[in-house]
């Protein structure tokens, strides 16, 4: 999630502190989620999230499930 996180803040060119100021939260959390050392409440993922203009869901990684072989 940390990555796809700096990944869509990155995607609409802002900063950290901009991103927080934005989802009214401290620079100082959006950093350590986007560092692994926060497990962000969902509260907090919604306001992440609406600031990014995105989902919640867009904050976590798709697992692939291979394709199945047809015989």
């Amino acid at each position: 999630m940390a990555t796809l996180l700096r990944h869509w803040r990155e995607k609409r060119g802002l900063s950290l502190r901009q991103l927080a100021d934005l989802a009214e939260v401290s620079f100082v959390t959006v950093s350590r989620i986007e560092n692994d050392k926060l497990s962000p409440t969902v509260q907090l993922l919604e306001k992440l999230a609406a600031a990014l203009e995105i989902s919640v869901r867009e904050l976590f990684p798709v697992e692939r499930r291979p394709k199945r072989r047809r015989r």
